[in-house]
């Protein structure tokens, strides 16, 4: 919902969120395979920069995802897509994200900047033409997460002290909308990845009825089952087909990987 008369909003607000971080660290590269079906369909990176970035005179880490298809895929849906959030290193809260579309012909360019004294994302955005940029404010909660940001603060958490079934809410802005979104703690499971066999974490966001899902249980995320917690597998059930991102190489881990030994 478009905000106007911001000075309406109270001066009371919650203090900022502490997160306790031992997952990662600045340099931290992560490499994907995307599979569609049988079909080695794109690669995909996310990288966190060598550098802390200051966003509003706060350090903060600068995370890029990029992904781009592959071979015969590229011939009928190509795909160059940049995605960067930069995250405030203490509380693990956007304070900028940032994407640049590009599919077919489709184009988009975002910026959203985040204001933590009064709670309100802007926006500025535009599709092909430069010149004709839409600028929006929203109000956001205190804790919102764009969805770069969101899965680096799921890195946090200290799944010992959760239980299989346990959900866990995370307040996502995303296409100019709030979306909170429901992580189901699944346990804990083994599996078998292009950089080896891990043991990992199983979340599973409750999907909203869409197009795309077979439901809402459609989306497996696996993190490492270590200090890292790093993505190392995301399993997606489609109504046209299933789509495997798969972990093939890595570097720049805080923490050892917890590797399953092989016989």
């Amino acid at each position: 919902m478009l905000i106007t008369g911001l000075a309406a909003f109270g001066p009371t607000r919650q203090p900022a969120r502490s997160a306790d971080n031992t997952s990662f660290q600045t340099g931290e590269t992560l490499q994907y395979k995307v599979h569609y079906g049988l079909i080695n369909a794109a690669d995909a990176t996310i990288e966190l920069d060598n550098s802390l970035h200051r966003i509003n005179d706060r350090p903060c880490y600068r995370a890029t995802v990029t992904g781009r298809t592959i071979g015969s895929f590229d011939y009928f849906l190509r795909i160059r897509d940049t995605w960067r959030s930069y995250i405030d290193t203490s509380s693990i809260q956007p304070r900028r994200f940032f994407r640049n579309i590009e599919e077919n012909n489709y184009r988009k360019r975002e910026t959203v900047d985040f204001d933590r004294l009064r709670d309100v994302a802007n926006v500025e955005s535009y599709k092909k033409d430069k010149n004709d940029v839409k600028r929006s404010t929203f109000k956001v909660p205190d804790n919102v997460q764009d969805i770069v940001s969101g899965f680096y603060y799921l890195r946090t958490l200290n799944y010992d002290l959760r239980r299989p079934g346990e959900v866990i809410r995370v307040q996502g802005f995303f296409d100019e909308e709030m979306m909170p979104m429901d992580v189901i703690y699944k346990g804990r499971e083994t599996v078998s990845t292009k950089a080896g066999t891990i043991r990992a974490i199983r979340l599973v966001p409750k999907m909203p009825t869409n197009k795309l899902f077979k439901g809402e249980n459609a989306v497996s995320v696996y993190l490492s089952d270590d200090q890292n917690k790093i993505p190392v597998l995301i399993q997606a059930d489609m109504l046209v087909g299933a789509v495997k991102v798969d972990l093939y190489k890595y570097k720049g881990l805080r923490n050892r990987l917890n590797m399953v030994a092989q016989k």
